[in-house]
């Protein structure tokens, strides 16, 4: 197999199929939209064993029941590919924040609607999505634990497209972290980070994967990045134009009903806190 055909099954077909209901799927086509932003810093992920120590001790695995726990660290324990991705500091609302972080199919479904991504995402459970790019990638992803400062997600995912003579399968935890820092003039700034484990099921996949992790993680790097950018976008739309937003809500595929409701109830609270801000700015 050619290696640029290898190159695209990790890299798109095995790896970022886990990471499509957390990080921008490398399906969406063309260029994300300008998101505003109070601070996005523009450096790159780590992979050193430092810092995936550092992840382990951080999981709080004692919140978790024991099926959760052995679930998490038969992945997180011995990964093919650790990354932490590059913290973003964003200029995004609090309930926003946590909503799309926990509704991810809001974003890919506002995604769907403006024609940028092939990406197909579907609610099975309270907890679990279950994502198809439309090329032979398919990944569950369950959110096993969740607060304000952290979010866990473990995903299962396989490829199974044309260039392989058998489905590639990996599995992959995610920690999502996040904190937040309330300005003199009521606006928040959300940092935060993504640590990745990812393990690969056959040997081959493994070596591959190990030998193209250098790029693997740049995507995504890039993909966090772009992300980060898209919810501030959101959240600044919903203070600025909430009737525009009311109506994508309205519009947007690939959300239940039940989603949908709540996706326009944050919209109208972060308008009302904007409207809120602004009538208390010095001279108004």
């Amino acid at each position: 197999m050619a290696g640029e055909s290898i190159r695209r099954i990790v890299s798109k077909g095995c790896f970022c199929a886990l990471l499509i209901a957390i990080v921008a799927p490398t399906s969406v086509r063309g260029q994300q939209p300008r998101a505003v932003s109070r601070d996005v810093s523009e450096d790159s992920g780590d992979s050193s064993t430092e810092l995936k120590n550092d992840a382990l001790r951080r999981l709080p695995l004692k919140r978790l029941t024991p099926a959760a726990q052995q679930r998490i660290m038969d992945i997180a324990d011995s990964p093919t590919i650790y990354r932490r991705l590059p913290a973003q500091a964003i200029d995004c609302d609090q309930d926003m924040f946590l909503f799309l972080t926990r509704n991810p199919e809001v974003m890919v479904g506002i995604w769907d609607l403006m024609g940028i991504t092939n990406v197909d995402i579907r609610r099975t459970g309270p907890y679990q999505l279950e994502a198809r790019d439309g090329s032979g990638t398919t990944c569950l992803i369950d959110l096993v634990y969740g607060d304000p400062n952290v979010h866990i997600y473990v995903a299962t995912g396989s490829y199974d497209g044309k260039m392989v003579a058998r489905p590639i399968r990996g599995s992959g935890v995610f920690m999502v972290t996040s904190r937040y820092a309330h300005g003199a003039d009521g606006r928040t700034t959300v940092t935060g980070t993504i640590d990745c484990f990812l393990q690969m099921d056959s040997l081959g996949a493994d070596l591959v994967a190990r030998t193209l992790s250098g790029l693997i993680g740049r995507s995504a790097d890039n993909n966090f990045i772009e992300t980060a950018r898209f919810m501030a976008q959101v959240s600044h739309a919903s203070q600025r134009n909430p009737a525009s937003m009311l109506d994508v809500a309205g519009r947007i595929p690939q959300v239940n009903d039940a989603t949908r409701a709540n996706f326009s109830k944050v919209i109208q609270d972060v308008a009302i806190r904007a409207q809120d801000r602004y009538a208390t700015l010095p001279g108004r």
